[in-house]
């Protein structure tokens, strides 16, 4: 069953809900939705919008609609710091947030990520994915700049392949069922340079700061992104766990020795 937006995976009712990263990546969290769904229905929206606030309003709308709540968000990557927006705006329909190598909130803990990142990739790849990271982030798209210039999914494309050898630490060579994974540079230029300048600004962390509902991170160990740069600035919250997966990159349910610790982990969280 699939809605434009949206695939439904399971049986209803629907109270989880996977978000994809990126931005712009849409569908790379339906093996995680799939496995999932073996006894429970899970929702995989796909955000198409092009600003912050027109991807909150998609993913509210899709729980408002078809989710039972308040609902378990599993947010990856970019969709962790999405589920963070949502539920501090939304409060009544999210009643658990899993974040799932989400990015850091600090531009210390940012500018970490690269290096490591940058340490994992030989001469020609950093030159690589240097200029594929430039090409996508020529700053905000926004009515005073319009029209930019157009970007190419190559460029998401290259960055995304390169990020994930980086990130990685074993990645399983034979992947069950990858998806059907719909790449947009143009979401991805709009929303990271705007997620960016919040995180610049302060305002991403003082907006997650907001969210009331309890805030589990997992995180492998060796994942580029540190997981301080998580766990640090979230432990003001209410309530706030952080688990390390080992011998565990950015991707957890693609890592050879971390993927069924991952999925037994996220089984107990969501209950």
């Amino acid at each position: 069953m699939t809605d434009t937006n949206l695939r439904f995976h399971g049986a209803a009712p629907f109270r989880v809900a996977a978000i994809h990263g990126g931005p712009g990546a849409a569908g790379e969290m339906a093996p995680v939705a799939r496995r999932l769904s073996r006894n429970r229905g899970v929702l995989e929206p796909l955000q198409t919008a092009c600003s912050i606030e027109g991807q909150v309003e998609e993913l509210r709308e899709v729980l408002s609609k078809y989710s039972q709540t308040p609902a378990v968000l599993i947010g990856y990557s970019w969709g962790a710091w999405l589920g963070l927006l949502a539920a501090a705006r939304y409060s009544e329909s999210i009643g658990k947030l899993i974040l799932v190598s989400c990015p850091p909130f600090a531009e210390s803990s940012a500018a970490e990520l690269q290096a490591r990142r940058l340490e994992h990739l030989d001469d020609t790849e950093k030159a690589e994915y240097e200029a594929a990271l430039a090409a996508l982030e020529q700053g905000p798209v926004t009515p005073a700049v319009l029209p930019v210039p157009p970007v190419s999914s190559v460029s998401l494309e290259k960055l995304g392949r390169l990020a994930a050898k980086a990130d990685a630490y074993a990645p399983i060579s034979e992947i069950d069922e990858p998806g059907d994974v719909r790449l947009s540079a143009e979401i991805y230029r709009a929303v990271w340079n705007e997620a960016a300048a919040m995180r610049r600004s302060g305002e991403l962390l003082r907006q997650a700061r907001m969210v009331r509902c309890p805030v589990v991170a997992i995180h492998g160990d060796s994942d580029s992104s540190p997981a301080a740069g998580v766990s640090e600035p979230l432990a003001a919250l209410p309530e706030f766990r952080l688990i390390v997966l080992a011998q565990c990159g950015h991707t957890p349910w693609l890592e050879r020795y971390a993927k069924e610790e991952f999925y037994r982990t996220l089984l107990s969280e969501i209950g």
